[in-house]
């Protein structure tokens, strides 16, 4: 059985993502090593997203059999967002990294220039808003996968009103919707296994992320 009485220290005062106690105030201020981790992570994935854009090209030709289909890449900009949600478990997580990795992606050369920035903003928001409908108490691999659901909610919308998608029939806008939808949520389930591959480095050892999974795989059953 699992210790669900886990106190967490004064790193970081908030909850260790199994709902246990309420959070204070104080644990949901940043700290210097939430901004520097939650930069890089956002410098990392703003890399991934550039060469993801250099793929996007050919992979989506390879879906154009059937308009809209297209949205099953979104996930490729989407994990970032909620990546750093995981991590740093404090308000503004998502979109922060979210928008440093699509700064960093426009700064290396994308084809959507500046509005990158806005679909960042947007994309981050919709992974954040999810984390803020279980009051930054929850982490687990569900919340994981409905922030990436999330992100891919609003980039689907984004891109059916404001981009070529728009002039989609309304039966493949919705095939997109509900491809980035999807994406959005395999985007959240490797984001959730990514920061537990973390943990496990110790690189985490500062964070309720990292002392969550030593304390999950310390109460495992030996096999």
């Amino acid at each position: 059985m699992q210790n669900t009485n886990i106190t967490p220290t004064s790193s970081d005062s908030g909850t260790t993502g199994r709902g246990v106690g309420p959070r204070s105030s104080r644990g949901y201020r940043w700290r210097v090593v939430d901004i520097v981790v939650a930069s890089v992570i956002g410098v990392a994935s703003g890399v991934i997203f550039w060469a993801w854009g250099l793929a996007w090209t050919p992979l989506s030709g390879v879906l154009a059999f059937t308009p809209g289909l297209e949205g099953l890449l979104a996930g490729g900009w989407l994990f970032a967002g909620v990546l750093g949600g995981l991590v740093i478990r404090k308000p503004g997580a998502a979109i922060y990294t979210e928008l440093v990795a699509a700064v960093v992606s426009m700064i290396i050369g994308t084809q959507w220039g500046f509005s990158t920035l806005i679909w960042g903003l947007v994309e981050g928001l919709g992974a954040e808003i999810v984390f803020a409908i279980f009051l930054y108490r929850s982490f687990n691999i569900g919340v994981a996968l409905l922030a990436g659901a999330g992100a891919g909610v609003a980039v689907g919308l984004l891109d059916t009103t404001f981009t070529s998608y728009a002039a989609l029939e309304l039966q493949y806008k919705i095939v997109y919707l509900v491809s980035a939808v999807a994406s959005g949520a395999v985007a959240g389930l490797l984001s959730w296994f990514a920061m537990r591959g973390l943990a496990r480095t110790g690189a985490l050892g500062r964070f309720a992320a990292g002392r969550e999974t030593r304390s999950v795989e310390a109460d495992a059953p030996a096999l």
